[in-house]
């Protein structure tokens, strides 16, 4: 008897629904790929290849190159090894520092930007 109850223009729409689910999910996700290939191509790529860059800059220090530590130390390198890199941090002061803690390598050719 509640059969008889349901209007014919609500099942009419539930039956469409089921019909296009398809095309409404393609539809649904379609913006949220475009916003991943936007993320992909205007902050995760960009962001690889200056990392990649640095890498390459660490890997290439040289003596005589200014560089800042993590900790924020400026020094100057004075010998390279493998994986450390021997800085003067101070007139006779000289340390040991493991080359993937370097935030910052300067060319010895760079010139500052007061002169």
């Amino acid at each position: 008897m509640d059969a008889m109850f349901i209007s014919p223009a609500y099942a009419q729409t539930v039956g469409a629904g089921a019909e296009s689910g398809a095309g409404g999910l393609i539809g649904m996700f379609a913006p949220l790929a475009l916003v991943f290939v936007a993320f992909y191509f205007l902050v995760l790529r960009p962001q690889a290849k200056r990392q990649k860059e640095f890498q390459a800059r660490v890997e290439s220090v040289k003596k005589g190159d200014t560089v800042v530590t993590a900790g924020g130390i400026v020094a100057r390198v004075t010998r390279v090894e493998d994986k450390h890199v021997e800085v003067e941090i101070a007139p006779n002061t000289r340390v040991r520092v493991v080359k993937s803690t370097l935030a910052e390598v300067t060319s010895l050719n760079a010139k500052p930007a007061n002169d």
